[in-house]
C-alpha cells in the first residue's frame, strides 16, 4: 500500500483559509494555483477529476479578489476552492455523467446547487468522477476510468461520487459536492476518511442534477471536518450562520443510540471493534424490520432508473459501460407489486424509526462494513464469507435514502491504515443536531 502525499488543503480547513485571505495573507488566486497545482500533480494516479476548469476558475478568483478588496464579502466559502461531481451541470463546462452517451455535453446553465455555491464566492476548480450515471457504489466503472483512494491508490473510493471523495480525501480541494441516493455521499466518504453528509430529501434542491432516482435523489457537502462539512451545508442549505447547532437542550450534546446492525448485514470484525470503541457507554436499540427497508431500496429505485434510460438502452446500449448497462436491465425486471411491496415496507420502517427517536437524538451504526476493497472487486470477504460487494457496500446506507432521513458519516479509526466511519442518522430537517453529533465523535 502507498498512500499518496496529501496536497496542500490537506492540512488547512475552511475557516483558517478564510482568515488568511481575509488578513490579506493569501489571495483567492493563491488558493485557485494550489487547487490546480494539485490537480496536476495528483490525477494522473487518483483520476479524481473528469474536467479542470483553469480559466474559469482563475477568472472567478480575479472577481472573488476585487470584492473582497471592495468591502465585498460573501461569507464563508468566499474564495474557496471546490469540486463538483460530474452529474451536476455547470454552465459552460463539460457534464458528462460518467458516460460517452454525455461525453461532449456542455450545459448552459449551472445547476441550482452550484449557482449557491457561486453566489457564496466558492470557486468551481473542476468536475469529478462519477461512477456511470451515479449507477453504482464501487466508483470505479466510468467512461474515464477508475477513482482511486488516496489511502491507496490500488483501492477503490467508493461510488458513486468517487471523484469528489479522492479529491478532498487528497488535499486537492477542501470541499465538493456529491450526490446520495442509496449511499453515494456517505459511503465514498467513509472509504476515504472524510465527513459526507445526505441531507432530509428535499432539503437542497436537485435542479440541475441528472437524476438515479428522483424520489431517493439528494446534493450533499463532502469535507475533512464536521465545521467544514457545516459551513458547507449552510451555503446549500440556504441558511445563515446563526443557525442553532441542535443536541440536547440541557447540554448542548446529542443524544447518541447505537442501532445493532442485526437486519442489514454483516460487519468485519475488524471494523466492528473500531465503532464498538467510539460508541461505548452508548445504548443500543435494534430496528425491527431492518432487513425489509434494506430490500426496499431496489423495489423503491428501479422502476426510475428504467424509466429514465429506456430510450438510451434501446438506441445505443454499446455507449454503456457493461456493468451500468447489465444492472440497469435487471432493474427492469422490478415489478409494479415489487413497488408496491417496498412502499409498504418504507411505511412501516419509517414508524419503527420515529419511534427510536422518541427516547434518542440520533442513531449510530457502521457506515460501511468493511475497509476500502481493491480496485475491480465484485465479491467482498467478510469474516470469511465471500459476499456480492454491491450488497456489502450499500447494506449500512441504503435504508435512510428510502425513508429519506438525514444521514452523515464521520471517521471512526484506521483498519490497516484505511478508514473506518460511523454513520449518523437523525430525523428529517435535523441537520444541524446531526453535525453536532459528528463534532462530538470526531
Amino acid at each position: 500500500m502507498r498512500p499518496v502525499s496529501p496536497g496542500y488543503f490537506a492540512d488547512h480547513d475552511v475557516e483558517g483559509l478564510g482568515a488568511e485571505l481575509r488578513a490579506g495573507r493569501c489571495s483567492p488566486g493563491d488558493l485557485v494555483e494550489r487547487a490546480l497545482d494539485e490537480a496536476q500533480r495528483l490525477n494522473p494516479v487518483l483520476n479524481a477529476y473528469v474536467t479542470v476548469d483553469a480559466e474559469g476558475a482563475r477568472a472567478a478568483a480575479r472577481t472573488a479578489a476585487e470584492e473582497l478588496a471592495a468591502g465585498t464579502d460573501r461569507g464563508p466559502l468566499h474564495g474557496i476552492p471546490v469540486a463538483v461531481k460530474d452529474i451536476v451541470d455547470t454552465a459552460g463546462l463539460r457534464t458528462t455523467m460518467g458516460s460517452r452517451h454525455f461525453a461532449d455535453n456542455v450545459p448552459d446553465r449551472d445547476a441550482a446547487c452550484v449557482a449557491a455555491l457561486r453566489a457564496a464566492g466558492a470557486i468551481v476548480i473542476g468536475k469529478t468522477t462519477t461512477h456511470e450515471f451515479a449507477y453504482g457504489g464501487f466508483g470505479d466503472v466510468s467512461a474515464n476510468g477508475a477513482a482511486t483512494n488516496p489511502h491507496d491508490p490500488e483501492r477503490m473510493t467508493g461510488g458513486s461520487s468517487a471523484g469528489s471523495a479522492a479529491a478532498v480525501a487528497a488535499g486537492m480541494v477542501p470541499l465538493a459536492v456529491g450526490t446520495d441516493t442509496g449511499g453515494s455521499v456517505r459511503l465514498p466518504s467513509a472509504l476515504c476518511g472524510l465527513v459526507g453528509l445526505r441531507p432530509t430529501y428535499g432539503a437542497v434542491s436537485t435542479e440541475g442534477v441528472f437524476p438515479l432516482a428522483e424520489s431517493l435523489d439528494t446534493v450533499g457537502p463532502m469535507a475533512r471536518t464536521p465545521n467544514d462539512c457545516r459551513l458547507f451545508w449552510r451555503v446549500l442549505a440556504g441558511t445563515g450562520p446563526g443557525i442553532a447547532g441542535g443536541g440536547s437542550p440541557a447540554t448542548g450534546r446529542a443524544k447518541i443510540a447505537r442501532l445493532r446492525t442485526d437486519g442489514f448485514g454483516p460487519v468485519d470484525d475488524a471494523v466492528a471493534a473500531v465503532v464498538d470503541e467510539k460508541l461505548a457507554g452508548a445504548a443500543e436499540v435494534t430496528l425491527p424490520n431492518a432487513a425489509d427497508i434494506g430490500e426496499a431500496y431496489l423495489g423503491m429505485h428501479a422502476p426510475e432508473v428504467t424509466r429514465l434510460h429506456a430510450e438510451r438502452v434501446a438506441t445505443a446500449p454499446e455507449l454503456y459501460q457493461p456493468e451500468v448497462l447489465e444492472r440497469i436491465r435487471l432493474a427492469a425486471r422490478v415489478t409494479d407489486a415489487d413497488h408496491r411491496r417496498a412502499l409498504a415496507a418504507r411505511d412501516s420502517a419509517l414508524s419503527a424509526v420515529r419511534s427510536l427517536f422518541a427516547d434518542h437524538d440520533v442513531l449510530a451504526l457502521p457506515t460501511v462494513p468493511v475497509v476500502a476493497p481493491p480496485l475491480g472487486a465484485r465479491t467482498i470477504r467478510v469474516n470469511g464469507e465471500e459476499i456480492d460487494g454491491r450488497t456489502v457496500l450499500l447494506s449500512m446506507t441504503s435504508a435512510w435514502g428510502v425513508l429519506g432521513l438525514p444521514a452523515i458519516s464521520v471517521p471512526a479509526g484506521l483498519v490497516d491504515a484505511l478508514p473506518v466511519a460511523i454513520q449518523l442518522i437523525a430525523p428529517p430537517n435535523s441537520e444541524e443536531l446531526l453535525l453536532t453529533a459528528a463534532e462530538q465523535l470526531f
